[in-house]
């Protein structure tokens, strides 16, 4: 790292001293005609001792002008590369500018902080229009959840589970996710941090997909383990959701499992630090895989699928990354899918 340092030091002052002596060529050049031109002077007149009087203004001149030329560079080079540090860093171009010298830098920094003013109203433009998007979604789902309940109560009379109690499930949970589409960009996402056992988080998300395990006939097992980590409960469910709605969506037969692993995913008991959710699905073809996490991909399963949004992988990655928590997928076609969530090991042992 130092020696990566070092070397883009010294590329920088190659840099600026080339560029250095292509903006200022043109005043040496001009220095060297007037020496020329007084010589040529001198030699129609008493030459010897004209020229003695000229070597000396001369190495005077030369003297001076040594001492303004590195003053001059030294500064050059203060400057450029206080720009360099700006070009490297994310704050304002108009924060800490160098002094401009002549009008045509003072005229280029107002441009730059006019530049800086817009970009920062459209940012605010954007964040309102975000922040307005999200209260919508947040009021439009809470709305929808009145009929929804109403409808669950119409449907509970039933002694089984129903096709219509499956379908209004999954009205309820594109719902959800849409609120947590809007929110996840928004600055004001509600993360809250604390200790929690995921293995409770899992078994509530799980639970709120019976309707759907018992319509499918598949079978579930949940293995034993113990995962004690730092994380937000509500966006690590809804992700956990999205993994077992996805499971569910792609598997016809067999069944999920769900238990504790190792980093490679390889089942363990007891206290682990990653969670592996396993279907016996359709699977995910190889060149689909590195695509996966992409917004809007849907892949090929997602093509035989026309419902398919291509959003809740998308959503997962998202959330995983923003708690510092990982998301990895291995998966072969007619083989199954497991997706393995990794939580950082400094926050498990902080607990």
């Amino acid at each position: 790292m130092e020696k990566k340092g070092k070397k883009e030091k010294k590329e920088k002052n190659r840099l600026i001293r080339r560029a250095y002596v292509r903006d200022r060529y043109k005043l040496a050049g001009f220095y060297l005609l007037t020496v020329a031109v007084f010589f040529g002077v001198a030699s129609l007149y008493d030459y010897r001792q004209t020229m003695r009087n000229m070597l000396y203004a001369v190495e005077l001149t030369l003297f001076f002008g040594a001492v303004i030329i590195m003053a001059d560079y030294i500064r050059y080079r203060a400057k450029c590369l206080a720009l360099f540090l700006m070009l490297e860093g994310n704050e304002e171009r108009t924060r800490d500018l160098p002094e401009a010298w002549n009008l045509p830098e003072t005229l280029y920094a107002q441009l730059l902080a006019e530049e800086e003013q817009e970009k920062r109203k459209l940012r605010t433009r954007y964040d309102e229009k975000q922040k307005d998007m999200a209260d919508y979604y947040t009021m439009w789902t809470h709305q929808i959840k009145t009929p929804i309940a109403a409808l669950r109560l119409l449907l509970q009379n039933e002694e089984e589970v129903s096709e219509e109690m499956e379908e209004l499930f999954k009205i309820e949970q594109y719902a959800q996710m849409a609120l947590y589409f809007a929110r996840l960009d928004n600055p004001s996402s509600d993360f809250l941090f604390k200790e929690y056992n995921v293995y409770e988080i899992v078994k509530q998300a799980v639970r709120k997909y019976a309707v759907l395990f018992i319509r499918s006939g598949l079978s579930f097992t949940m293995d034993g383990f113990e995962i004690s980590v730092v994380t937000d409960e509500k966006w690590l469910g809804f992700a956990v959701e999205q993994i077992v709605s996805n499971a569910l969506k792609y598997t016809k037969q067999g069944g999920i499992t769900i238990y504790g692993a190792d980093e490679k995913g390889n089942k363990m008991q007891g206290k682990v630090s990653y969670l592996v959710i396993e279907d016996t699905g359709i699977g995910i073809s190889e060149s689909d895989l590195p695509r996966i996490f992409e917004r809007g991909f849907t892949g090929y399963n997602g093509r035989l699928d026309k419902k398919a949004t291509g959003l809740g992988l998308y959503l997962c990655s998202q959330i995983m990354e923003r708690m510092e928590h990982t998301i990895t997928v291995q998966s072969k076609p007619q083989m199954g899918t497991k997706v393995i969530l990794g939580f950082a090991q400094s926050a498990v042992e902080h607990i």
